[in-house]
């Protein structure tokens, strides 16, 4: 079933935080879309004009998502009669929110308005540079976390500027449609993730393809196709067509990692998947190609250390 997910309108609101992450989950294909306002018709932050928007809704689903994007100058803007009346809808759902019958999507300084109705306080959460501080300020319970793309707290998700509330709709097709969906819609908009050290949860099909280089890509595609196959360099290097001294050399300077340590990540995230599925060791080794549970083990370690 389609999830609903509802962006909040208001006026001079930043276009492209609504259709940054509506495009990717447009591409998507699971989620219905809806925007709402306080009024039926607002200017946005290049001066158009967005009517026939829905009234707020006053009802949730089980796995409803609501989406706060920014504002352009949110100091005025989310002190607008319109923004009060927001802010005034927005304290009802506190016990949605808390109960995870609705997640909660803030873009860029759409943070704020979250924080002016108490949804930000006690979780993990981040904004965008410029406004980090009044974040601060306007929700001290909050858990405010510095130069992050975006940050994940039980179902409450909030991203950094304009653009991160792309990556962010990603990782949220990630979540609800699986990576390869992902993957697709990412390179169906010419865009790829963009990881910060502090998010290890995505798995290696994305987290490496902050890049645009072409073969690389084809590279990549090849071993993520079959990852249990042995490929060797040379192998991966004739199907991505360039030379295998080029290719380790492209591998390095794009991704930051041999064409083997990637080929082992990818490995070891179907590892992971299938030991979650309650397969044993080794026969979880095997069916990722790995020469056994051992070895599977050892190639644990290294990344963790």
């Amino acid at each position: 079933m389609p999830k609903a997910v509802y962006f909040l309108m208001l006026p001079n609101v930043l276009l492209l935080d609504v259709s940054g992450p509506a495009e990717v989950l447009r591409l998507a294909g699971l989620f219905q879309q809806h925007y709402v306002s306080p009024v039926p018709q607002i200017t946005c932050s290049i001066g158009m004009t967005i009517g026939q928007l829905a009234p707020l809704p006053q009802q949730w689903n089980e796995g409803d998502i609501l989406v706060i994007p920014g504002v352009a100058d949110s100091t005025h803007y989310f002190a607008t009669e319109e923004a009060a009346q927001a802010l005034a809808w927005l304290r009802t759902l506190s016990p949605a929110l808390a109960q995870r019958q609705v997640d909660l999507v803030c873009v860029c300084s759409g943070a704020l308005l979250a924080a002016q109705a108490g949804l930000l306080d006690d979780y993990h959460c981040t904004t965008h540079h410029a406004v980090i501080d009044r974040l601060r300020q306007q929700a001290p319970a909050a858990l405010v976390k510095e130069n992050r793309i975006f940050v994940e707290d039980r179902g409450v998700f909030t991203s950094a500027g304009i653009t991160a509330g792309i990556d962010l709709a990603l990782h949220l097709v990630n979540q609800h449609c699986g990576a390869d969906r992902a993957l697709e819609v990412a390179r169906e908009m010419v865009v790829y993730f963009r990881r910060s050290g502090d998010d290890p949860q995505l798995s290696p099909w994305l987290r490496y393809r902050n890049h645009l280089h072409p073969a690389v890509h084809r590279a990549q595609d090849v071993m993520a196709a079959e990852p249990e196959a042995e490929w060797s360099v040379p192998l991966v290097a004739e199907k991505a067509h360039v030379s295998s001294r080029h290719l380790a050399r492209l591998f390095r300077l794009h991704i930051g990692l041999s064409v083997r340590e990637y080929h082992e990540q990818l490995r070891l995230a179907v590892a992971q998947q299938r030991l979650q599925q309650g397969y044993g060791l080794e026969k979880a080794a095997l069916t990722a190609g790995f020469s056994s549970g051992r070895q599977l083990r050892r190639a644990q370690q290294r990344w963790q250390a």
